[in-house]
């Protein structure tokens, strides 16, 4: 009877300790935190749900709102997976708490770049009136990414993980 290398013992007790490769288990958080925003953004803005998303696609509406905000959820979700799972912050994973600290951090980050800049400047070049001006640095703006980074963090780590 041949023997495993340990190399190939590490590898098959990886695949028992590990639910969802980091891109599944990175949509399913991320759709998770973009569930978690969503509820604020009913809560403290629901035109911003209803009215501004949609618009950045030319659409109008709660149920493309929720669409448009799930898919950008998704994708900024993959994101985070890569920036996590291919560069020395992997070493974080381990940590619950650090990759809830990942995850806030990637939440502020977001809310600086996506939800002070991009945002702005995309509802501007699709013409809504009243777009916010560049930069926009509301702070209601930040909890809600904080909230979609907080929950990414921790369903990621738990999607990943034993």
């Amino acid at each position: 009877m041949a023997s495993k290398t340990p190399a190939a013992e590490s590898a098959a007790a990886e695949r028992t300790t590990q639910r969802y490769e980091p891109w599944l288990g990175a949509i399913i958080a991320s759709l998770a935190g973009g569930i978690a925003m969503g509820i604020f953004l009913l809560v403290l803005s629901p035109d911003a749900l209803t009215t501004v998303i949609p618009a950045l696609y030319g659409q109008q509406g709660a149920v493309a709102g929720w669409i448009v905000h799930l898919f950008n959820s998704a994708v900024l979700g993959l994101v985070f997976a890569a920036i996590v799972s291919l560069t020395s912050l992997r070493r974080y994973t381990d940590s619950e708490s650090a990759t809830i600290g990942l995850g806030a951090a990637y939440g502020v980050v977001l809310w600086v770049i996506t939800g002070s800049i991009v945002l702005p400047l995309w509802l501007q070049a699709v013409g809504v009136a009243g777009a916010p001006a560049v930069p926009t640095f509301a702070l209601p703006s930040l909890v809600w990414h904080l909230a979609y980074g907080v929950v990414l963090g921790a369903v990621y780590r738990y999607v990943i993980t034993l």
